[in-house]
């Protein structure tokens, strides 16, 4: 009997690890279980006064190849008609209306799409950012001049309606990068370039959101927003780095905002209990429901010293059409009723919808020692961009 229960324990701890290394968890596992162990024990479990800072981050491409896809400004025309009557219907406890941020790649700028999207943020429906697909593969191999230079391409395009463009003259741009490749830590594959992080710097980028990620891209710290510094010989300089915190300094190169990284229980092969990986994801099989809110919570990304301010970024790709009901749809509508009925109240926390710019601000804001109300912040560090229909 012995023999059966070693043997049994034998292949459950192989089924364990198989999974552990097949979700890429074992980069990120020891970081989540010390969290979930000094948040037992944290002074910080009893803020009175939340608030809850959530960004939509959309990767939204049509497929990373880049290549025309049918159907394109079909999509672009249902989102003109779903979307603002949706976001007009929600608002946050300061009265505004969900908000939506396209970060749009560079390669499907055609057709007048960008210009589309620009119309929708004149309306204040959101905000346009920097999503970048890019390959190391051959006949053209990136390197980091060819990157530079399409970084630089992609700002001057879009620059033409004002997307990037501060009233003082400056540029600079959220970044979100394809396949979740980030200076280049997918083993060459998808990015090619090891300084990455350095040139989105220079170039003026205020800030990443690409992350989190279900990729051997994940970096081993998660939950966070922190400052990370460039080690232009390697990839994966974003593996760990400097907690953005009140009275802190900026540091580095680049600031890193993640979205929740989180395990919580679900409903799967009848089991009540049964443990899911939760991501923040708006997309897929990933069913919007509202007991979902509590993981993105209790994953806790707050600068430093500032508790009351929980941020949650979302991510999705907005533009496949199995996410619309994620995004646009009846599935959308009744998850945010549900979000706003539970919270908008001093007990559960105030709901503020934010771009991701606006909540890079928030961040900034609580770095500089402000607090209170974070929807005051919404332009603290970097103005609206001067968005123009040409």
């Amino acid at each position: 009997m012995i023999y059966i229960y070693i043997f049994s324990l034998l292949c459950f701890t192989l089924i364990f690890a198989f999974v552990i290394v097949k979700k890429q968890m074992h980069l990120w596992l020891f970081s989540y279980l010390k969290q979930r162990f000094f948040q037992a024990f944290s002074k910080n479990k009893a803020v009175k006064e939340k608030h809850i800072i959530i960004a939509i981050c959309d990767h939204f491409d049509f497929g990373s190849s880049g290549e025309y896809e049918e159907g394109e400004e079909q999509i672009l025309d249902i989102w003109e008609e779903k979307y603002p009557p949706l976001s007009d219907k929600h608002k946050d406890s300061n009265g505004v209306n969900l908000q939506h941020t396209w970060f749009f790649p560079f390669h499907y700028d055609r057709k007048n799409y960008v210009e589309r999207l620009v119309k929708l943020c004149q309306q204040g429906y959101g905000e346009i950012e920097m999503h970048l697909h890019h390959d190391h593969t051959e006949p053209f191999p990136d390197t980091s001049e060819t990157l530079r230079k399409k970084i630089k391409d992609c700002i001057e395009s879009y620059a033409k309606f004002g997307v990037f463009c501060l009233p003082s003259g400056k540029r600079t741009f959220g970044f979100i990068h394809g396949d979740w490749a980030l200076d280049n830590s997918r083993g060459g594959k998808y990015c090619g370039v090891n300084d990455e992080i350095k040139i989105l710097a220079e170039e003026g980028c205020y800030a990443d959101f690409t992350f989190p990620s279900l990729h051997e891209a994940q970096p081993q710290k998660i939950n966070s927003i922190y400052y990370v510094k460039d080690d232009p010989l390697k990839p994966k300089s974003y593996n760990d780095g400097i907690d953005v915190k009140v009275g802190g300094q900026t540091w580095g190169d680049l600031m890193l905002i993640q979205g929740p990284l989180w395990i919580r229980k679900k409903w799967r092969y009848g089991i009540p209990f049964f443990p899911a990986i939760e991501a923040a994801e708006l997309q897929g099989q990933s069913v919007l429901d509202i007991n979902r809110m509590e993981s993105w919570t209790e994953a806790n990304v707050h600068v430093k010293g500032r508790p009351e301010w929980v941020f949650v970024k979302l991510h999705t790709h907005g533009a496949m059409k199995q996410n619309f009901e994620h995004n646009i749809g009846e599935m959308a509508d009744h998850f945010f009723t549900q979000l706003e009925n539970k919270y908008n109240n001093p007990e559960k926390g105030y709901l503020h919808y934010v771009t991701s710019r606006e909540m890079y601000n928030i961040i900034k804001a609580a770095e500089a020692g402000k607090k209170g109300n974070p929807g005051d912040y919404r332009d603290f560090s970097i103005p609206k961009y001067v968005y123009r229909i040409t």
